[in-house]
């Protein structure tokens, strides 16, 4: 009965953290450009974060749960210092105010086990890491393009076809229905990292650990997603609304199409990348707060070798 309780809290403890730092990022741009309030955001956020989480983060869930590592390898107990460690790595994103990858710490986190247990993926994590290193590429490119040869053109097409009032209705529509297409990527894509262990231990079948998963990733977005709206909407770099309309719609794509492959990306690299691409596009790179963006690299980098090394230390002491 103790193992599981401690597999819930851990998974819940886990899927808190993912909604309040990944998953609260996914409207730090309309946030950010004083579309939204934050209460109006996080409430945004849970709710469809739990239904990315239910209808489309089954692929990720086999990825993390079964692919690294065969499931057949991860104990309960392995399962549950996997998540474990990954909750601290994300908790000290939290308390630093960091949008760091959620994905990232759960791979580590597994990685930790499976090198212990010495049965690894080599080619799958290869892949994953691939995808990490391309996706902000990718969506900083994105964003460039979009804020230095689009936005001025759909500016220009507003204005001369539509009334002031009018261009804020049209903006406010886009920027709802593109920040809940983030938050439900973000559900599907990063529900993984709170149940994907537990799932592959076979303690949880796919539907209810995506079920549970959404339910804290929306618990945690309401309780502490506030901090991490800050630094994403206002520290790194400023963008109006039309720019934070582009920023959500590249980086939900982006992350649905990790989702639909199973694999689990950084949703905390996404968007900051796109935030920083639109911001160069209009002031060049003196609008972006480089100090913000350093704390955020590092983070980057540490987080997952944190996670695996606590995990890999954690399995062997109990073993």
């Amino acid at each position: 009965m103790l193992i599981i309780l401690a597999a819930l809290a851990a998974a819940i403890f886990m899927g808190i953290n993912v909604g309040g730092n990944n998953a609260a990022a996914s409207m730090g741009a309309a946030y950010g450009a004083k579309a939204r309030t934050k209460n109006q955001a996080i409430l945004l956020i849970a709710v469809f974060s739990l239904l990315g989480a239910v209808l489309n983060g089954g692929e990720v869930i086999k990825t993390l749960g079964e692919g690294i590592v065969p499931g057949s390898t991860i104990t309960l107990i392995a399962a549950i210092i996997a998540i474990a460690a990954a909750s601290i790595s994300l908790f000290i994103g939290n308390w630093l105010k960091v949008p760091i990858s959620a994905s990232q710490a759960a791979v580590g986190a597994v990685v930790g086990i499976g090198v212990f247990y010495g049965v690894l993926d080599t080619k799958l994590l290869s892949y994953i890491v691939l995808w990490w290193m391309a996706t902000p590429i990718l969506s900083f490119v994105l964003a460039y393009i979009a804020g230095r040869y689009i936005h001025p053109k759909v500016l220009v097409w507003l204005v001369d076809h539509e009334s002031e009032e009018q261009i804020r209705k049209i903006i406010g529509m886009l920027l709802t229905v593109t920040g809940c297409y983030v938050a439900y990527s973000a559900g599907a894509n990063n529900v993984a990292n709170a149940v994907g262990p537990l799932v592959g231990a076979g303690f949880l079948d796919p539907t209810n650990g995506a079920i549970l998963g959404g339910l804290t990733l929306g618990v945690g977005a309401l309780l502490i997603g506030g901090r991490i709206l800050q630094t994403v909407g206002d520290d790194i770099a400023e963008i109006c609304a039309i720019r934070a309309v582009f920023v959500e719609f590249i980086s939900a794509v982006i992350v649905h199409s990790a989702s639909i492959a199973g694999v689990p990306v950084a949703l905390g690299q996404v968007v900051p990348a796109a935030v920083i691409g639109i911001g160069c596009a209009k002031k060049g790179i003196a609008t972006v707060k480089s100090k913000t963006v350093k704390r955020i690299i590092v983070m980057w980098v540490v987080s997952p070798l944190i996670a695996s090394s606590l995990a890999y230390a954690t399995i062997r002491l109990v073993s």
